[in-house]
């Protein structure tokens, strides 16, 4: 394998074969004596792997990589939009993990977990020691092997223990699909894998078709995926032959992306969402509806991730991933983000220049996508923060769905469940001011609707109550209008 990975390098840096023989030469000699003659031993296949190869690739660009048989396959299921896991919905605060949901026919619902109970500790480790960062690393690892949780559940004095063995499930990159108006559909798409574009198709046909009156896509958070996925997503809204992204590398001839000849585009008003974390496939389609005048863009400027990569599987199930080129939007503008301290630093440092949208309007390069309106996040006081931090309400829901088992969807939070979750604060040492509370208190009775909700009737109708209150969502619906 390590002759077939420096026979890719030889090939781009057109090395001569005499060359090439020598550093293959040198590197075993060296391998081999570190075998023989270092201090510790050192695995051969250690060395290469987490040695020789990142450090290779590492002077490359951030997005090189060499996969071991883990990562191949875990890169594999992405794209066929399988994961394992054990199928519950959690909110993550510092210290703590409150079930929100459990999918039916999974792991978690099998055995029997429930809304809102509090994962005390994962296979002895406990989280109340644990930050945020900490806790969904390990949350990520538990998903790979058999785990034991230790879990209190509301009213019981005695702690419950459930072992999960994770499953393959299905993870659809359509995460939500709801009309948030009359007439107006809301798509959250979280990845763009191998059926995305198929998904957004018949969700769109289940919320209306031709027949809405504006659709907001919210890529935000999005990190991209499968490139074929964008395209048929952005064909989904232009019309035929238009173009939709080029590509242009050293080593890869000039090419131009298309809408299919036969491609039958709804004609509907279109709102994207996006943010800092909006990346790469993602940014393709914002970009070209952009570009085509055909969306307007909302949000916060997207991460800036516009390298083609080239996945070449290898021997002994590893794989690597190998940037050969540049996206770039109908326009001309690079997708990618400034680099430095690597091969690619002049490559992508060209200056933020303006080029002009198909009515002519100006939009700016130099990496990323700038919104065509900038709206920031929801805000957060000093209040907000506390009452996140201590999982407040996502405890105070749990407690009050002990005694209110029957909750719709046309549940509200009125001025006498306000006066009892302020209680309930007091009573943890949390008390606000007069000023504080008169100021919070609508964000605070959205928050509660929400929390309920999500453990009554599932995340879904608790985004439903959030979605009300984002400032992005609304103001996007307000462009829809205009």
């Amino acid at each position: 394998m390590l002759f077939r990975l420096l026979g890719v390098f030889a090939f781009a840096a057109s090395l001569s074969a005499q060359d090439l023989e020598s550093y293959v030469k040198t590197f075993t000699s060296i391998l081999a004596l570190v075998n023989q003659e270092a201090a510790e031993p050192a695995p051969p296949a250690r060395t290469i792997y987490e040695g020789a190869i990142p450090g290779m690739l590492r002077r490359l660009d951030p997005h090189s990589t060499f996969l071991d048989p883990g990562q191949f396959e875990q890169l594999k299921q992405m794209e066929r939009s399988t994961q394992k896991g054990f199928g519950s919905v959690v909110s993550v605060l510092p210290g703590r993990v409150i079930v929100l949901q459990t999918l039916p026919g999974t792991p978690s619902a099998r055995s029997g977990i429930a809304p809102g109970d509090e994962i005390l500790a994962i296979n002895n480790i406990r989280l109340d020691r644990l930050d945020v960062e900490q806790l969904v690393e390990l949350l990520s690892e538990s998903r790979r092997r058999q785990v034991r949780l230790d879990v209190r559940r509301p009213g019981n004095v005695r702690l419950l223990q459930f072992v999960l063995t994770p499953e393959e499930l299905q993870s659809p990159s359509v995460e939500r699909a709801w009309l948030i108006q009359p007439n107006i559909g809301y798509l959250r798409v979280a990845s763009f894998d191998e059926q995305t574009g198929e998904q957004i198709r018949e969700a769109i046909e289940k919320l209306g078709g031709a027949k809405l009156r504006g659709l907001v896509l919210d890529l935000r958070n999005n990190p991209g995926g499968v490139l074929d996925s964008a395209v048929a997503t952005a064909s989904l809204f232009l019309p035929p032959n238009t173009v939709i992204l080029s590509v242009r590398g050293r080593a890869v001839p000039y090419e131009e992306v298309k809408t299919p000849p036969d491609a039958r585009p709804y004609s509907f008003p279109l709102a994207i969402l996006v943010n800092g974390k909006t990346a790469s496939a993602a940014e393709i389609v914002a970009g070209a509806m952009q570009d085509h005048d055909r969306a307007v863009i909302v949000g916060e400027p997207t991460f800036g991730k516009g390298l083609v990569q080239r996945i070449t599987p290898l021997s002994e199930g590893t794989a690597l991933a190998l940037t050969t080129a540049f996206y770039y939007t109908p326009s001309g503008r690079s997708i990618q983000r400034p680099l430095t301290g690597n091969q690619l630093q002049q490559a992508t440092a060209a200056a933020a220049q303006e080029y002009r949208t198909d009515s002519g309007r100006t939009v700016r390069g130099g990496g990323g996508i700038q919104p065509d309106v900038v709206v920031l996040p929801e805000s957060y006081s000093r209040l907000r923060a506390v009452l996140d931090a201590s999982g407040s309400l996502a405890t105070f829901a749990t407690s009050f769905l002990q005694k209110h088992r029957h909750i719709d969807s046309a549940f509200e939070v009125n001025a006498e469940l306000l006066d009892e979750f302020q209680s309930f604060l007091s009573q943890r040492n949390i008390r606000p001011s007069v000023g504080e509370w008169i100021a919070e208190r609508e964000w605070i009775r959205s928050r509660l609707k929400q929390e309920i909700l999500n453990q009554a009737l599932g995340v879904e109708k608790g985004d439903e109550v959030e979605a009300q209150r984002d400032p992005q969502i609304q103001r996007a619906l307000a462009e829809l209008s205009r």
